[in-house]
């Protein structure tokens, strides 16, 4: 299968990194050649415009920062749809407006090709390692067609149901990530105005109820003093507002949504929307004027784990046997 990938920023160069270290026939593109220059290196071809590459692959991967961006790389006089054609893929694996992942699935199904949207959860550090998470909403004829591309670049594949649902799930998830970060900034600034050590206070977490992947990666990063995650408030913003739209859509009345959003616009406004999202922390750092940093902590994170071959998670209660590594 002849794979195309268009967007090779902070995530899509690593799951890009990952499809041609799995052997697979590879056709990179991105505003930026410079930046496709080390898959070229290692034998990727190059696209010239989106429409060529959509000729010329049998799957077209798309990773890109926004729903606007995704949209106007699909819709192009030279872009992704003008080059599809009976039985390829599309697969958007940004994270998305499930509203517009679907208009754009049916513009895709219009040509005779295939739509799957599959964003990634698990941080920069594991989509290096193809060790990350993949959602992926499609029919089930799709998702197995689709499944062993998605078992280079991740470890967890999960399918979601119909396409819109794995962008839905990701923006919930990311949702979720966003809270816990904020009550980890609040705990770890208590604990230090409380006079508690913060190595301490680290483990102390770590092996109790309150632990959680956002601890053990952002909470690192935090003490460090770099918060680098690879993640901007930006994307954040971005991110849990979708999540705000789709409650919204549903008419759930959400209460805590609305702060995490305001708490991120505000820190945007602060330090810029491209400031790493851990650095919200400085909000309470300045408000009490603590320094919250220890010693020993890493500066970005890197995943210790070997790559292992990906499989698909199939969900409780379904009856399905799972499918072999």
């Amino acid at each position: 299968m002849k794979i195309g990938f268009i967007g090779l920023g902070n995530v899509g160069g690593k799951l890009a990194g990952s499809i041609l270290r799995n052997g697979y026939d590879l056709t990179v593109r991105d505003l930026d050649r410079d930046t496709a220059q080390s898959f070229l290196d290692r034998g990727a071809a190059w696209a010239d415009n989106p429409r060529e590459m959509a000729e010329n692959c049998d799957m077209v991967i798309t990773c890109l920062p926004s729903p606007a961006a995704c949209s106007a790389v699909m819709e192009a006089e030279d872009g992704i749809l003008a080059g599809l054609s009976d039985g390829k893929i599309w697969a958007e694996m940004s994270t998305t407006d499930e509203a517009e992942v679907k208009r754009m699935a049916d513009l895709v199904r219009a040509k005779g090709a295939h739509p799957v949207d599959c964003p990634v959860s698990g941080g920069c550090h594991r989509a290096a390692t193809g060790n990350i998470a993949i959602f992926a909403g499609c029919d089930r004829t799709t998702f197995d067609k689709a499944l062993p591309v998605l078992k280079s670049m991740g470890r967890r594949i999960l399918h979601t149901g119909d396409v819109g649902s794995a962008s839905t799930l990701k923006v919930l998830t990311n949702y979720l990530a966003t809270a816990n970060l904020i009550t980890l900034c609040e705990a770890l600034v208590t604990a230090k105005a409380a006079g508690m050590d913060l190595n301490t206070t680290y483990e102390a977490v770590r092996i109790s109820s309150g632990n959680s992947f956002v601890h053990e990666t952002e909470s690192q990063v935090i003490l460090n003093g770099s918060r680098d995650i690879n993640f901007t408030m930006d994307l954040v913003v971005k991110d849990i507002s979708l999540f705000q739209a789709i409650a919204e859509r549903a008419n759930v009345p959400l209460e805590v949504s609305p702060l995490l959003i305001e708490i991120f616009k505000d820190g945007m406004e602060r330090y810029g929307a491209r400031e790493w999202s851990p650095n919200i922390v400085k909000r309470l750092e300045e408000a009490t004027g603590l320094d919250i940093r220890a010693p020993g902590f890493p500066a970005e994170m890197i995943d210790d784990e070997p790559e292992e071959p990906g499989y698909e998670v199939i969900p409780k209660g379904t009856g399905r046997q799972a499918a072999a590594v």
